[in-house]
């Protein structure tokens, strides 16, 4: 037995049930109605256990697929638009893990696509970050960089290089500070900016 705190209204017909245990979660109108929820009222672990056991993981099931339909996503994206609709963490893994049971979910498989699709225009290291940055773990990263074909990053310094009208020629070392400082921040290796700088005077 537990006791409903509080109904909050949500978005989207929804209501956030909040329980005296701590244990929150969304629901339908109907949904309330259905299972005799109301504020200020005891609810039974029959129906507690309805709604964790059946209604919940079922919905959140259908929202990870419908989230990956719309477009590819890391395991760490999902577990966060999943949250952002108010699931339980143990609804959530339910979820994820249905995903990947399926491969509808496979970070490095994500990994791969993002630096085939990116390897044009950045760095390895910018690409690293930006991955870690999505929730990628670092051996995974690692295990799609040596499955991939990366840049000629000294080729892609050149390109840059041209873009902002490089000049060695015109001496201003304020410039040529600048444009090293820029390249390092897309992730260029010092040594390879300077090599690059080099094979234009």
């Amino acid at each position: 037995m537990d006791h409903v705190t509080e109904i909050r209204k949500l978005t989207g017909g929804r209501y956030l049930i909040l329980l005296e245990s701590g244990l929150q979660f969304p629901l339908y109108r109907k949904e309330v109605a259905d299972c005799g929820l109301h504020e200020d009222e005891d609810v039974t672990d029959e129906v507690i256990s309805v709604i964790l056991g059946e209604l919940l993981p079922k919905r959140a099931r259908l929202r990870a697929m419908h989230l990956l339909e719309k477009m590819d996503r890391t395991e760490q994206q999902l577990r966060e638009q999943l949250r952002q609709s108010d699931y339980p963490e143990d609804i959530i893994e339910d979820a994820v893990s249905y995903v990947k049971s399926y491969h509808y979910i496979d970070d490095l498989r994500y990994a791969r696509a993002y630096l085939e699709n990116r390897a044009s225009s950045k760095s390895a290291r910018q690409m690293e970050q930006e991955l870690l940055a999505k929730g990628i773990e670092k051996e995974i990263i690692r295990q799609a960089m040596s499955e991939t074909e990366l840049p000629d990053e000294e080729e892609q310094i050149l390109t840059l290089l041209k873009k902002k009208h490089y000049n060695p020629a015109e001496g201003d070392e304020g410039v040529r500070k600048k444009l090293i400082a820029y390249l390092m921040r897309r992730g260029y290796q010092y040594s390879d900016i300077i090599h690059a700088m080099n094979r234009t005077a």
